[in-house]
């Protein structure tokens, strides 16, 4: 099978796996998602989801939460992990949006990266949820399923990501990014991937590879 083949046939098994692709993070408009994406840094969504619905109360516009300070804010968020951090990061982030952008978060890369706490996997998350534009979320999970899936050999998220967007058609960045996500938590753990119930192993590498390996153990150990 060619690599585009395979390719073809893993996004279908995919698709059929993980047909919903709705965000992670709940929120009610870019602004909102951003601090999001921002909170769920080292942290899960779970978790972002139950402290974000007070801090938007509290905090609704980038003007209002710019113009807050940290211990002011700290409270809402102190159950995230690096709370102290991100706290500064939310706030000089709103205060960016609310100054020199009219309130309105940016609708390009270079803009979102330039602002505090900003990553480029933040960027794409905003980019591609909150305003439809294709991009590739290069996080944990998508590091380690897309390489184990032979799709990279990167070691970095710029290279995998740029390595992901030549892969990919555009059309796919955004929800087959979402979906390596899923699969990432559903069957291809760190530790201990799920190999014998992945929806994918048909097309994995990786797996075959550790199945070689197993005989070859079998076959010494006789």
């Amino acid at each position: 099978m060619s690599p585009t083949n395979r390719l073809v046939q893993i996004a279908d098994c995919l698709v059929a796996r993980y047909p919903n692709t709705d965000p992670f993070l709940t929120h009610a408009n870019p602004f909102e998602l951003l601090i999001a994406v921002i909170l769920s840094a080292q942290c899960t969504d779970e978790r972002v989801n139950q402290v974000t619905p007070a801090l938007f109360k509290a905090f609704p516009t980038p003007l209002v939460m710019g113009s807050t300070t940290s211990d002011i804010l700290e409270p809402y968020i102190q159950s995230i992990t690096y709370y102290k951090t991100k706290a500064k990061h939310c706030i000089a982030t709103a205060h960016t949006i609310a100054t020199e952008h009219g309130g309105r978060v940016p609708a390009n890369l270079d803009a979102l990266v330039a602002l505090p706490g900003v990553g480029r996997k933040t960027a794409n998350v905003v980019l591609g949820q909150a305003y439809g534009q294709p991009g590739i979320t290069v996080d944990t999970h998508v590091n380690r399923v897309s390489r184990r899936l032979g799709m990279t050999k990167g070691t970095t998220p710029e290279r995998i990501e740029k390595d992901l967007q030549r892969a990919w058609p555009r059309a796919w960045w955004t929800d087959l990014s979402t979906r390596l996500i899923q699969h990432g938590r559903t069957y291809c753990h760190a530790r201990k991937p799920n190999c014998a119930e992945c929806p994918v192993g048909g097309y994995c590498p990786s797996m075959a590879s550790a199945s070689r390996v197993n005989r070859s153990s079998r076959r010494a150990s006789r």
